[in-house]
């Protein structure tokens, strides 16, 4: 498969996967998004189209990407009236790849079944540099075909490609991944504020905890930058809140309890209430540390 291949939703992530896949060689035709501005710098960086209506992305691509916030924007694009990625869509492939309800996938699929087209989640479990490498952890659902018929695409964006299952299981597991890492990310802020408090050495801190039950990925990617106070954003505060969200609510439809996510979700809400939202989520040290936001 050779598609002509667009994007909706070119923030960081959006922008840095149509980037990848123009770099290995196929045709990126069009990109939209609401801030028309970094649209039309990308499109002209990309020798795209910056489409300003989603019916003109369909019609520009066989396959189309798309990159959102969240269930309203998801559900936006896929209107069923008005400018609509729905638009003269028989025969397209959507991939989603917003964090989002699985209950939300499970609706796209149905609408873009219903217009002769194929919607399959790609979920990430990665962040910016790894969108602009093709090294994404992609997590993949619904259509087993349409799956096989985009996997060369997809491998080029991802060194660690899974099929998941039908539509909505694999927004249940990246769910359950962000759930486990945000987890992680508040747990791993207590202890270095913890320790700060009592007068350790963190950069000794840190290495035993690296060396012990303590360690994490987590600690890798986000210990450092607790300890100095460098929140640059790969994954902000924000999404951490709406991710612990998702997966707090899928524990309530099961009726199982989930304390620590309830309390993590509440940590990452506080940063959002005290304007901290766009901050990495490393930024939820600064609720821990003393002498910091807390």
């Amino acid at each position: 498969m050779n598609p002509k291949i667009a994007f909706v939703g070119v923030g960081r992530m959006g922008a840095n996967m149509a980037r990848r896949l123009k770099d290995v060689g196929y045709a990126v035709t069009a990109v939209y998004d609401v801030n028309t501005a970094g649209a039309a710098a990308l499109a002209t960086e990309l020798g795209a189209t910056h489409a300003t209506k989603l019916a003109d992305v369909t019609a520009a691509a066989d396959l189309i990407f798309t990159v959102v916030t969240d269930d309203a924007a998801q559900l936006a694009v896929f209107a069923g009236s008005g400018d609509s990625l729905l638009t003269g869509a028989q025969g397209k492939i959507f991939v989603n790849c917003a964090t989002i309800t699985p209950a939300t996938h499970v609706e796209v699929e149905r609408r873009a079944q219903a217009a002769g087209a194929v919607s399959l989640e790609g979920c990430m479990a990665s962040s910016i540099p790894q969108a602009r490498n093709g090294t994404l952890y992609l997590m993949c659902g619904g259509d087993r075909a349409a799956f096989e018929r985009v996997k060369p695409v997809l491998e080029k964006l991802s060194t660690a490609l899974r099929y998941i299952g039908t539509a909505g299981q694999a927004a249940q597991v990246k769910a359950l991944v962000n759930m486990v890492m945000n987890i992680n990310t508040a747990g791993l802020a207590e202890g270095l504020g913890l320790g700060a408090a009592l007068g350790l050495d963190l950069d000794m801190l840190r290495e035993v905890f690296a060396q012990t039950g303590a360690n994490s990925q987590v600690l890798k990617t986000d210990g450092e930058d607790m300890q100095n106070r460098a929140h640059d954003c790969y994954f902000s505060g924000a999404h951490a809140a709406k991710d612990s969200g998702i997966a707090a609510q899928l524990g309530r439809d099961v009726g199982l309890k989930l304390p620590l996510a309830e309390a993590t979700k509440a940590q990452f809400d506080r940063m959002v209430t005290l304007g901290l939202g766009g901050l990495d989520k490393s930024g939820v040290a600064e609720l821990t540390f003393k002498g910091r936001h807390g």
